[in-house]
């Protein structure tokens, strides 16, 4: 497991990032996540841990700047969750949900990988036996070497 990256707050609302000895912006907090770093952000004066207001905060400015990943509808069904007898078990599903989500997506994206760098041309191969085997079930026979249909 990386080590988590900690990132300091400041009263003057800088931050500034502990393992390259610099301020960064909050886009470049951002960027640092989805490149795949765990963080964690601390008030520099009380020490508390802050990480999910800056996370809430990155959602926000992304929800604003583009194409959102949450419609109103969604929001509004999380609102009405808060305070509910259900708000564990939601946060516990979507939890799971979005780890199965992006496991699949990494199963997937290596498969595609594995298909284009190990061995692209046994994919095509493969391909064509099958639609030379649904050729012979289909029409009782082989298809012609020239392309041309039999008895033309």
């Amino acid at each position: 497991m990386p080590a988590v990256r900690v990132i300091k707050k400041y009263a003057n609302r800088r931050l500034y990032d502990t393992q390259a000895s610099r301020h960064v912006t909050l886009e470049e907090v951002r960027a640092l996540i989805a490149a795949g770093e765990s963080i964690r952000v601390v008030d520099d004066r009380s020490g508390d841990d802050i990480t999910r207001t800056v996370l809430l905060q990155i959602i926000a400015e992304q929800e604003q700047s583009g194409g959102p990943l949450f419609t109103t509808a969604v929001l509004e069904q999380l609102i009405r969750f808060y305070g509910n007898d259900m708000q564990g078990f939601l946060r516990s599903y979507l939890e799971e949900s979005v780890a199965t989500f992006v496991r699949q997506q990494r199963n997937l994206q290596g498969e595609v990988m594995k298909l284009m760098t190990e061995a692209p041309m046994a994919a095509f191969s493969e391909m064509a036996r099958q639609n030379v085997a649904l050729w012979e079930q289909f029409t009782g026979g082989t298809p012609p070497a020239d392309g041309r249909k039999k008895g033309e």
